[in-house]
């Protein structure tokens, strides 16, 4: 169950970044709009850290996407 839980972390991070790097933000500005530090965006990034469901919000509005394209399913 765990390394499905990872997993799930990791394409979630994948997403981000790939939509991140799709509006040209670096980590650094997507972190300051989100409110967090640019390690954090980095860690989610790489499916090592999750982010509450409030910044994952705040994330996919960034994003211009809804949370639920965040997610795989």
């Amino acid at each position: 169950m765990e390394n499905k839980v990872l997993k799930k972390d990791a394409k979630i991070g994948r997403r981000i970044r790939r939509l991140r790097k799709g509006l040209n933000l670096t980590q650094e500005q997507l972190a300051e709009q989100i409110g967090v530090s640019t390690t954090h965006v980095g860690l989610v990034e790489t499916g090592q850290r999750k982010m509450s469901l409030k910044t994952l919000q705040k994330t996919a509005r960034i994003l211009k996407v809804k949370v639920r394209d965040l997610i795989p399913y």
